[in-house]
This record gives structure tokens, sequence and C-alpha cells, in this order.
């Protein structure tokens, strides 16, 4: 009884065995054929797990937004550059470009330049080529001024940008802290200030009170042509932008003014010249024509990557049309070696 016992076990186990045997070879035969098909008919590869199916979307990605060789930038070296980053983090201060991802941080660094960030490093808007954060600032530091001054002392510099996330949160966008930063700077150190603002809501008293603190160059970014402006930044009027260049002509008629631009978004060649002229029509005497390099994946994508040549043809195109300095290349930013223009003004 015993032995058929164990003879019946021994039956079972064989029978779970090839049991087993034939499930895994159908399995595999017909999962591997499968996949067999769908890379040679049609050219696919369908991974078979979640995780290989996120590194070939992100290979795939890769592949497609590899961006061209002129847009490579070499690592830090210089002792400067850290420097200058330890003190920023030191006096509590921000800059631009580090919030921004500039591709430029290392060179402007490395040379002390630096454009200085205020009130805070948070946005109250979502612009969809923006890499600042979008949420609730904190309260200003009425300080802020001050540290930039003394911050720009012990770094010796003698040309900086002052920019700010915007404000809508505050009655005047920020436009009074403007002016007590341009302030502080002009009375304790020897340093040229050049602003690029925010667009204030468009309110003239709110541009004038930055303007009366008398900068050397008063700075709005354009961004990008009038077909595409809405679509990437949605709370602000391209109109009234341009318009925004003029006023601080009609406060300050010798007031130096700025605007810069971004290629890449889908913009044709027609809408850049368009662009330029009208730029030169609303008095704009200084120009920024950059390259744009999406920050994230939830970002704007880039359209189309620009030749160094094409855009030097905008920079000869640009003095054509009458500006006194204009910096064009794919790493160029807005406030890129801004210190270039201390003797153009």
């Amino acid at each position: 009884m015993q032995h058929k016992r164990q003879a019946l076990y021994k039956g079972f186990e064989y029978l779970f065995f090839f049991s087993l045997l034939y499930f895994l070879h159908f399995f595999f035969f017909h999962h591997y054929i499968f996949y067999i098909v769908n890379i040679f008919v049609h050219n696919t590869f369908i991974p078979q797990d979640p995780s290989e199916e996120m590194l070939v979307q992100i290979s795939q990605q890769i592949q497609k937004t590899r961006k061209p060789e002129w847009l490579k930038v070499r690592l830090p070296t210089q002792e400067h550059y850290f420097h200058l980053k330890q003190l920023l983090r030191k006096a509590n201060l921000h800059t631009v470009c580090e919030e921004a991802a500039c591709p430029n941080i290392y060179e402007c660094f490395s040379k002390g330049v630096a454009t200085f960030m205020i009130m805070g490093d948070t946005c109250t808007r979502y612009c969809h080529y923006c890499h600042v954060k979008t949420g609730k600032p904190n309260e200003i530091d009425v300080h802020e001024p001050q540290h930039i001054a003394e911050s720009i002392q012990q770094l010796n510099l003698n040309y900086v940008v002052i920019t700010s996330v915007t404000r809508d949160d505050l009655p005047d966008g920020g436009a009074q802290h403007f002016a007590n930063t341009i302030k502080s700077i002009q009375q304790n150190t020897n340093c040229s200030v050049e602003v690029l603002t925010q667009d204030f809501q468009y309110k003239e008293e709110d541009i004038k009170k930055v303007v009366d603190a008398n900068p050397q160059v008063y700075a709005h970014n354009i961004e990008t042509v009038e077909r595409v402006y809405k679509r990437v930044r949605p709370k602000g009027v391209f109109q009234k932008s341009l318009e925004l260049l003029q006023t601080v002509k009609k406060i300050n008629p010798a007031m130096p003014t700025k605007s810069g631009f971004m290629l890449g978004l889908g913009e044709t060649k027609e809408e850049i010249i368009t662009l330029m002229k009208q730029l030169r029509t609303h008095e704009c005497d200084f120009l920024c024509i950059g390259q744009y390099l999406q920050p994230t994946p939830k970002h704007a994508k880039v359209e189309k990557f620009y030749a160094p040549s094409e855009f030097k043809e905008f920079e000869m195109l640009g003095y054509q049309l009458g500006f006194k300095h204009v910096e064009a290349g794919p790493l160029v930013r807005s406030s890129y070696r801004a210190d270039k223009l201390r003797g153009k003004l």
C-alpha cells in the first residue's frame, strides 16, 4: 500500500514538472515570437516591464532633443566662480543665472559678472519657457538692497544686472524695492546698474519709480514673436510689453533701453525680422537674441536649433536697423556679459 502511495506521489511530481515545462515553453516561445515580429515587421521594441518602458521613452526623447555641438558648455575650473557662489549663499542672495539654469553661468561667474535676482526666487506667474519656480512668494527682505551693495563691494564688480521674479502679489509689483536696490548700489559702490524688469502689470506710475532711480540701462524682454507670445507667456500682453519700452523713454528720453527674445519656439524668419523692426519703432536701443533651451519636459519644446551663422545674420541686421549694440548667439541670454554695454552708455 505504501509502495503504491509513493508511486502515486511520484506520478504527481512528474505531472507537475512536465506541466510547468510546457507552460514555460508555451509562454516564452510565443512571447519572444511576438517581440521578433514587432521588431522586424513594425520596427518597434515592446519592453517586458515598466522600468524598461521608461528607459525606452527616455532614450527616444534624448534622441529627439539632442543638442548641436555648438550648445555644449565647458564646466567651471576657475576659483572665482566657486567664491562667488559661496558669497551669494552666505548673504542669502539669488541670481537669475542659477534659478533660470543659464548655460553661461560658469563663464559669467568666473569673470565676476552676475545678475542678481531680487524679491526671492518664487514667481507668481508661470511661463512655458521659464525655469524659475512658481508659487506663493515669501515676504520681501527689506535689507536685501544693502546686502546686494555689500556683495558688489566685496566682489569688486563694476557692472551688475538687477532683475526679479514677477510679484503680482505686491501693490506696486516690487517697483519701490527695485528703486531702493538701485539707490543702495549707487550710494555704496561705483558700480553701473542695469535693470531687467517684469512688466509691473504695465502701470506707468510703477515703471516711473524704477526709471527715477536712474539705472544706467532699463531692460524689459519681449521674449518671442507676437504669434507665439500668448502661447508661452499667457499673462503678458505683447503690444503692452513693446509700449513699456517706449514708456521708459517718455519718462526719461535719455534712458537707454534694452530687450531680448528667444529663437526656437516655432517662429518664422519673417516674424523675427518684423519683431526686430517693432522693437526699433518702440525706441529700443540694445538687443539680445538667443536660442531657447527647454528646461524640463513639461516646458515648451524646442522647435528648431538655430546655427551660429543664422544668429550672425540677425546680428548684422540689427545693426542695419539702428540698434546701438546687438548680442546674438546660441548661448546668449538677456544678461549675458552685459558689462559690454558699459563702453556704449
